[in-house]
């Protein structure tokens, strides 16, 4: 059978072809037209668990946070909010870096990654690149491909920011040590607390693909360690990164790859804690010491 000279399979081919081209042309017209014209805001009515963008002051050995999240969690929806102010650190006084890889979606690649600064304090406060939503507004991967969110980085202390996974939402969540050549966790901070004051004055938007939890923290990472990370698929999904992390060495091997993951999983551990011991040192009770530590 021929269809205008063409055969039938011809002609399929063509059609689709046709159909395929004008979906594009559409999508091209909508992104030109709609889409790229938008500029990202640092004044919105923001949802309150991303009401604040906080900023620091950096000073030689010293770095301050403004709006520090500190919310207790209950559920999800039942919790206490307050944000701390003048947050002080001494950078000198970091004892470790940790990667924190929190699996929130039966889909194992889809998961959000954070990281949590201990100094020898006990303090341990956490840094989270996220979808900055307004009120009344859910996340989805389909709508952070078409600038649908501002990027966010948001500063909590461990017990909100990780309590709220493991215990609020009861993910599956893991806690790997970094390693973090001599100075280089001082410069991670400072790295931090520079990209805070800059999404502070210029906005930016958020991608599910390319400007993500992970891809922006593999970008603060390689600011300070040019070529550290380099560009692998896992950084797309988050859910995969501890393998890729632990082959890099850029998490501390516990006894193996399989050994690392059982001793770095805190969620299960976390649903016990009694909310009297500090949150953070009750879930790291069974990890094993860091040999810089030690020494």
């Amino acid at each position: 059978m021929q269809i205008l000279g063409f055969s039938l399979v011809e002609s399929i081919l063509i059609i689709v072809t046709l159909i395929l081209a004008s979906i594009s042309m559409r999508l091209f017209y909508v992104w030109y037209t709609r889409i790229r014209p938008r500029k990202p805001s640092t004044n919105s009515d923001w949802n309150t668990d991303c009401e604040f963008q906080s900023s620091a002051i950096i000073e030689e050995h010293h770095i301050t946070f403004s709006k520090v999240r500190n919310f207790t969690w209950r559920t999800t929806r039942d919790r206490d909010e307050e944000w701390d102010e003048n947050v002080k650190f001494d950078v000198r006084e970091i004892k470790d870096v940790w990667f924190i890889v929190d699996h929130f979606h039966k889909i194992h690649g889809l998961a959000h990654t954070f990281l949590s600064v201990e100094f020898n304090d006990g303090r341990c406060i956490s840094f989270s690149f996220e979808a900055r939503r307004e009120k009344g507004v859910r996340y989805h991967p389909w709508k952070g491909m078409w600038r649908a969110y501002e990027l966010y980085l948001l500063v909590g202390y461990e017990k909100d920011l990780l309590g709220l996974r493991t215990n609020a939402r009861g993910n599956k969540d893991y806690l790997f040590r970094a390693v973090t050549p001599p100075g280089k966790d001082r410069q991670l901070l400072m790295a931090i607390g520079q990209k805070m004051n800059q999404l502070t004055k210029n906005a930016e938007w958020y991608h599910s693909l390319f400007t993500t939890c992970n891809t922006s923290i593999v970008e603060v990472v390689n600011q300070i360690t040019p070529g550290r990370i380099p560009f692998v698929w896992r950084n797309f999904l988050p859910g995969y990164t501890p393998k890729a992390a632990f082959k890099l060495g850029l998490i501390e091997d516990w006894g193996g790859l399989e050994n690392t993951l059982e001793l770095a999983r805190v969620d299960e551990l976390a649903k016990s804690w009694n909310e009297t011991d500090d949150y953070s040192e009750f879930i790291r009770r069974k990890m094993p010491t860091s040999p810089v530590n030690e020494g």
